[in-house]
């Protein structure tokens, strides 16, 4: 398990101010600046001088001659106060992305909360061919691995898939060749396309680095000059401030230039102030401003504490550690207090960090202990004596029960995790060994069922120019089923046979489909009354009354209902903008939609009974339901005969804990169906 190191506590304003001498410092510049500097050396007193060499060393918290602006000095350098070069990317950006529409957010500051891994392949392969368009990298960088990891975990699991069922199809594993999907080749084009764009972005970047470089020393003769003039104050220190200003927006410089810029830099700023001896009056607004900064920091901060998401918490906290550092000084009576009030925050978020990472640690050694218990599972399983074809499909079943619970549990310890897969992974391996030795014993059966196929295709082609289109659709789908009952034929044969079945029965549909063309017409009608009642949805203005405006809206969701079917191809389309113009009109109306839930259903249902084919449409709804109930109860059969795995192990308590919650909550959501059936019925 990774974890980001912790943001380091320290007082960015703490030994700032590095100790030099003012001979030191003169030396480590160029020639032809000291030599221009002592052209231009200002008539100082021998007490001014006193005190501009106290502060320099650091003698002197503030004095007469006191900087304006915070002056980045080798500590703050050596502690990245450079302007970061790679931003984060946030949820949004991929979500929007994928949805078609890019949307920038504040600060370049992106979040990362998007789930990769329960994304199929085709939408990560979507998204990255949308990614890595963009050629800022530093933008998608992070995205980019997420999603490369993701893919590539579920390519191995279906090449693992594919090899399985090639093995007990009764073929050896040596033999099996994997050919790349469309998915594999769409993202083998991308990720090329993206390191082409990387390396072309590097490349540009160090170009930058150089411009950058040369107009930072373009900048440092200006100082000069500036320093040379005899403007008044306000003008000079008007245009000092804007020369600081284009020094900070001009951006990274080779790193091995930097320390020269630097010191040149300090040094001319130094010989600025002592030249225009700023007042204490203007220092005082700089060190007032700095300090409201620094407070709305904490603020920002202390919202942190409260943020469910701890590692949002913590990149939250490290950019503005950053912010802080480049604030500047605040006044000395409430240094101290500024800066405990910051570093107490940070105790607290480093403290709440550490304890999430506890916690994660103790949850992955429950996975481990029950993990262990699977293993025994599986291997009980594995030892059982088994001869017959129905006793191999029984224990191939509980297998994968096994299985699938095993990848609803989270990891185990990294150094116990691949430890605990390899023996749950020898253990299936064992079991589809044995299994492909009993299913080569088969073959003759293979032979069998080839010819069975080839009776269905004789029958299928003998009525696949009938016209009578009912009566042969249900034929053949009974063929279609027949055909899917009868199981594997020898490999060479295969295709040939599928081939031949699929021709017929797709010759008679094809026919079928240019039949009821003529019929599409009051679709398109409907699909044109649909788009209308959504514009008028989408123009509703709420009213103050909450009846009206769920009157409104049962209306709306009525009208829907009544317009009848659409062309298949809009149908996901024309409901996905319906369902948002809904769900912006209950966010205008600020309506629970848990209000209509009841009555709303009740609506539906009479609506469907007037309709004109409103048998049918009941029907369907119906079937609905109750297929939805046939799944919950499923997945809770699958929970509550492997609840008791557990049992026995005293480290499965959370794990128990959890399944018993989804039984409830399954048993929950059929009594709510159940009673939607008896409205139906």
């Amino acid at each position: 398990m990774m974890e980001t190191k912790e943001q380091p506590i320290q007082d960015p304003e703490k030994g700032a101010t590095p100790i030099v001498n003012e001979e030191k410092a003169t030396t480590e510049i160029s020639k032809n600046t000291v030599k221009s500097e002592q052209a231009s050396t200002l008539q100082i007193s021998n007490e001014e001088k006193s005190k501009i060499i106290d502060l320099l060393q650091g003698k002197k918290a503030e004095s007469d001659i006191e900087k304006v602006v915070e002056i980045p000095t080798e500590s703050s350098k050596s502690k990245g106060t450079e302007t970061k070069q790679i931003s984060e990317v946030e949820k949004e950006y991929i979500i929007n992305l994928l949805r078609g529409n890019v949307v920038k957010v504040n600060s370049g500051s992106l979040n990362n909360n998007i789930d990769f891994d329960n994304l199929s392949k085709e939408e990560l392969v979507d998204i990255l061919e949308e990614v890595v368009e963009e050629v800022d990298i530093s933008m998608i960088k992070a995205q980019v691995s997420k999603i490369s990891t993701s893919f590539y975990n579920h390519n191995k699991e279906d090449i693992k898939h594919e090899l399985s069922l090639f093995v007990s199809s009764g073929e050896k594993e040596e033999d099996f060749v994997h050919v790349e999907d469309a998915f594999e080749v769409r993202f083998n084009s991308a990720i090329n396309k993206y390191r082409h764009n990387k390396a072309r972005f590097t490349q540009n970047l160090e170009h930058q680095k150089q411009i950058n470089l040369k107009l930072k020393y373009e900048l440092l003769e200006e100082l000069k000059e500036l320093i040379s003039s005899e403007e008044t104050l306000k003008k000079t220190y008007d245009e000092f401030k804007k020369l600081q200003d284009r020094w900070k927006e001009i951006g990274q410089i080779p790193a091995t230039e930097l320390r020269n810029l630097w010191q040149s830099y300090h040094f001319l700023v130094e010989k600025f102030f002592d030249k225009v001896r700023i007042n204490r009056e203007l220092r005082d607004l700089d060190l007032k401003k700095n300090l409201e900064a620094k407070v709305a920091l904490c603020e920002k901060a202390e919202e942190l504490i409260v943020e469910k998401s701890i590692i949002k918490s913590f990149k939250s906290l490290q950019f503005y550690h950053d912010k802080w550092r480049e604030i500047g000084p605040v006044p000395t009576d409430v240094k101290e207090d500024i800066w405990n009030r910051f570093k107490g925050i940070t105790d607290k978020i480093n403290l709440r960090r550490k304890e999430h990472y506890k916690e994660l640690q103790e949850e992955q050694e429950v996975n481990y202990e029950t993990k262990k218990v699977l293993c025994d599972k599986v291997k009980e399983v594995v030892d059982e004596p088994v001869d017959t074809l129905k006793g191999w499909q029984n224990s191939t079943d509980k297998v994968n029960e096994l299985l699938k619970l095993w990848k609803t549990i989270g990891r185990a310890p990294k150094a116990k995790n691949d430890e605990i897969w390899a023996v749950f992974k020898g253990a299936l391996d064992k079991f589809f060994n044995a299994k492909r030795e009993y299913l080569g014993e088969l073959k003759e059966q293979q032979v069998n069922n080839y010819n069975l196929k080839l009776d269905l295709c004789a029958k299928a082609e003998s009525i696949m120019d009938s016209s009578d289109w009912g009566s042969t659709t249900r034929e053949l789908i009974a063929f279609q089923k027949e055909w899917k009952n009868i199981g594997p034929v020898p490999r060479k044969y295969s295709d040939k046979v599928w081939k031949r079945f699929r021709s017929a029965c797709d010759s008679f549909f094809n026919r079928k489909s240019e039949h009821f063309k003529s019929i599409h017409g009051v679709e398109d009608e409907n699909l044109k009354n649909k788009r209308n009642l959504i514009t008028a949805i989408a123009e509703y203005k709420v009213t103050n009354d909450k009846n009206i405006n769920l009157t409104a809206l049962k209306d709306f969701q009525k009208q829907w209902i009544e317009i009848g079917f659409v062309p298949f191809k809009e149908k996901d389309k024309i409901q996905t903008q319906y369902r948002t113009a809904v769900d912006k009109l209950f966010e205008k109306m600020d309506v629970n939609k848990s209000e209509l839930s009841n009555s709303d259903f009740k609506d539906k249902m009479e609506v469907l009974k007037s309709g004109p084919d409103g048998e049918k449409r009941l029907s369907k709804e119906r079937s609905f339901i109750s297929s939805k109930i046939r799944k919950i109860k499923e997945d809770l059969d699958v929970w509550e005969n492997n609840i008791g795995f557990f049992s026995s192990s005293k480290q499965s308590n959370k794990l128990v804990d959890e399944f018993r919650r989804k039984i409830e909550k399954a048993k929950s959501e059929i009594d709510s169906l159940k009673e939607r059936l008896k409205l139906i019925n």
